[in-house]
């Protein structure tokens, strides 16, 4: 698949690059694993040479020993022998860094914790010391979303702060997803682009892999998703018990409780029979993977609250695939299959209001948006989009097919809501319906 959109970001690392040449620059790239940092930071970079340096899993001198090799193969300098360790090859680049402008791109930054912990100290000292004289276009990237906070926005930490720029790369917006299906699927359906959105979320790496199995189609998706050497299968599993660590069980159990419907706090913690408060804190403030939500125009003290998993892969893969894992694990996929069929319009449903979201805050057109249900849970707003500088507002329906939608009873519902939410008073309100046709 060809690359993608990132012409924002590509600019800023490229405006990054030249303000080195003068002054040294730290850039922390983060974002979950699958959304394309390294190949964004890569492609910006692809008409100069760049030190790469990939932190695996391994002994230091033996990473000492490939960060080496890529120094005097991309430098063409010789350092005369391997560095002791990271700290002796950071402390060297950054000196001549005073001399010649270059960029060192560090990768999976956060595994240093596992090779050595006292490398953020060790580099902290350094970068202290060197880098009102340095000309050096410092990238760290990483992918554990926890560990890279820590690292960086943690006051006890040695590098807290000290980066100039911290870059978290989201998701492709719906207008690349309906570049991409134009590009290699141009008889597309909108079902077939919701089906896209709804289980990639978009995720570049996601995208990638549909792309290249050639499954543009509702079905053909569900197909290569559901199979014996598909990747998605293991992909929550693999990205989120490095995450949350040994208490992962607790985690699963909320995450699939919310995938499945149950948004309340008091909901969540009658299923798996505990006390939840720090687990979903720690879900949304330290992990990013939940948002707590309160009705448009409530108080943020509010007890009407509700709970969602704003990954759209990751609501897929605990409505279906977690919470399915008995079928899977005897391989009957054919099963499985007609399970997310079975269900596929409700929970492509869900995804059709988040896709309408999406597309409205990619618009730019306004100022407001959110969602808005009573205490009882009887009327519920799917959303409003609303312009504080032309105060206006539209206030939405939105279903899969327009003979669901029933603009009279959306109509009483705004009657009720509007009067609650002070922000919009005075504004000229339009009552409309969204369905897939408006994709």
């Amino acid at each position: 698949m060809k690359f993608y959109d990132r012409t924002e970001e590509i600019a800023t690392l490229h405006k990054i690059r030249e303000n080195a040449k003068e002054n040294a620059q730290f850039t922390v790239v983060t974002g979950r694993r699958r959304i394309g940092k390294t190949s964004l930071v890569l492609k910006a970079y692809e008409d100069t040479p760049i030190l790469y340096f990939f932190v695996g899993r391994k002994a230091e001198n033996l990473l000492c020993e490939e960060f080496r090799q890529e120094v005097e193969t991309k430098l063409d300098i010789k350092l005369g022998g391997t560095p002791a360790n990271f700290a002796e090859m950071f402390d060297f680049l950054m000196s001549l860094s005073k001399e010649r402008s270059f960029t060192l791109f560090i990768d999976e930054f956060q595994n240093f914790f596992r090779v050595n912990p006292s490398v953020f100290s060790d580099m902290q000292k350094i970068w202290d010391l060197n880098h009102t004289s340095s000309k050096i276009n410092l990238i760290v990237c990483g992918s554990v979303y926890s560990m890279m906070t820590k690292i960086f926005r943690d006051k006890k930490e040695p590098l807290y702060n000290r980066q100039n720029r911290f870059m978290h790369i989201r998701a492709f917006k719906p207008s690349v997803l309906k570049e991409i299906m134009h590009d290699y699927a141009p008889g597309y359906s909108n079902d077939d682009l919701l089906a896209l959105y709804s289980f990639t979320g978009g995720v570049a790496k996601y995208v990638q892999l549909l792309v290249e199995d050639h499954a543009f189609t509702v079905d053909s998706m569900i197909d290569s998703i559901i199979s014996s050497d598909s990747v998605f299968i293991n992909e929550g599993r693999a990205i989120l018990v490095e995450e949350f660590g040994k208490d992962y069980d607790t985690y699963f159990s909320i995450l699939s409780a919310i995938a499945s419907g149950n948004t309340r706090r008091s909901e969540i913690e009658s299923l798996i029979g505990k006390e939840i408060g720090g687990y979903l804190t720690r879900l949304e403030d330290d992990y990013g993977i939940i948002r707590k939500e309160i009705p448009l125009g409530a108080k943020t003290s509010t007890k009407n609250t509700v709970y969602t998993i704003h990954d759209n892969f990751f609501s897929f893969w605990f409505r279906f695939i977690f919470k399915y894992g008995h079928i899977l694990e005897i391989g009957a996929y054919n099963q499985m299959r007609t399970v997310i069929r079975r269900d596929y319009a409700t929970f492509s449903g869900k995804m059709l209001e988040r896709y309408f979201y999406d597309k409205s805050a990619e618009s730019g057109n306004y100022t407001i948006l959110g969602r808005w249900w009573d205490r009882k849970g009887e009327n519920e707003i799917d959303l409003i989009a609303a312009n504080e500088f032309e105060k206006t507002a539209e206030i939405y329906e939105i279903k899969r097919q327009r003979k669901n939608i029933n603009i009279a009873t959306l109509d009483e519902k705004a009657r009720t809501m509007l009067p609650q939410i002070p922000q919009l008073k005075g504004f000229a309100v339009e009552i409309r319906g969204l369905d897939m046709e408006n994709m």
